[in-house]
């Protein structure tokens, strides 16, 4: 009787491909990319550990390689660094390839490599546009307001509600200058009201190449209902009016930026398509004027 075969497998019947110390390649991947996440935000295991809420140990295990981890506990780590699971897997082997060669912490980071800011409204497809053209550029992908709330501590619901709103434009403004002047690279989604603080979104403009992602109130309403937050109509009538109204109240602001992508004309594949182009010509162009 041939012996039981106790490996695990791939859909394509071949056991997952593993590195030089047996563990699956997919473990050793996340773990480096959790490690540069941390590197870049100047938090110690510890913090990391506290704002997860996950242990040290654990922690270790994972940057190591040495630990699966489940979505769930995935998708907290994620928001403690400012990101998500999603981009944290997204230059791994799930989903698309990163580029060949590519180590974390070195993709995009020659010379020239750009930040793209990208704008809009809730619901303009700021996270999911730019989770996957970060990943098609083999690029850092941050979130603002995740990098808001890893700073606080807090998420951003209790940092609101305990101390307002002036207390987070200041956190966004520190860690956009944080951003400048650590000359940071990739891909970053912004609050929808960063464009209201004049001197918060010159600075965006002077560090980034900043990127509008233009829908219809109409798209805007039913990305983030399809997202599973009611919170847009919850208790208000006229909440569809107050959404048009907030349009065009932020609209000239928006169209300040150095693009304008129509998210609505474009839709999902395209819009990434475009926003991967628009990284890569400024990169050129960045490129072409460092000594």
């Amino acid at each position: 009787m041939p012996p039981r075969q106790t490996s695990r497998r791939t859909r394509a019947g071949q056991a997952p491909e593993a590195g030089a110390d047996g563990a699956p390649r997919i473990l050793a991947h996340l773990g480096g990319r959790l490690r540069q996440r941390r590197t870049e935000l100047a938090l110690t295991l510890r913090e990391l550990a506290e704002l997860a809420g996950v242990s040290e140990r654990f922690l270790v295990l994972l940057e190591s390689g040495r630990a699966n981890v489940s979505v769930v506990r995935l998708e907290d780590i994620g928001r403690a660094l400012g990101t998500s699971a999603a981009a944290l897997l997204s230059a791994s082997e799930l989903g698309e390839e990163a580029p060949r060669g590519w180590q974390p912490g070195e993709a995009g980071g020659g010379a020239g490599a750009p930040l793209v800011a990208l704008l809009g409204l809730r619901g303009a497809g700021k996270t999911t546009i730019g989770g996957r053209a970060a990943a098609r550029l083999g690029v850092p992908f941050l979130e603002l307001d995740g990098l808001v709330a890893a700073r606080a501590g807090m998420s951003l619901a209790a940092l609101f509600e305990i101390h307002g709103n002036a207390y987070y434009r200041r956190l966004e403004r520190e860690e956009l200058a944080r951003l400048e002047g650590a000359r940071a690279h990739g891909i970053v989604a912004t609050g929808g009201g960063l464009v209201t603080d004049p001197a918060t979104f010159e600075r965006l403009r002077r560090c980034a190449v900043t990127v509008w992602l233009r829908a219809t109130p109409e798209d805007h309403w039913r990305r983030v209902v399809e997202q599973g937050d009611a919170r847009p109509m919850a208790n208000r009538a006229d909440a569809m009016k107050e959404l048009r109204a907030l349009f065009m109240a932020r609209r000239a602001l928006y169209e300040q930026a150095d693009f304008a992508v129509d998210t609505s004309a474009l839709g999902l594949a395209r819009s990434v398509d475009r926003v991967v182009k628009i990284a890569r010509e400024a990169g050129r162009r960045n490129a072409t004027r460092s000594p």
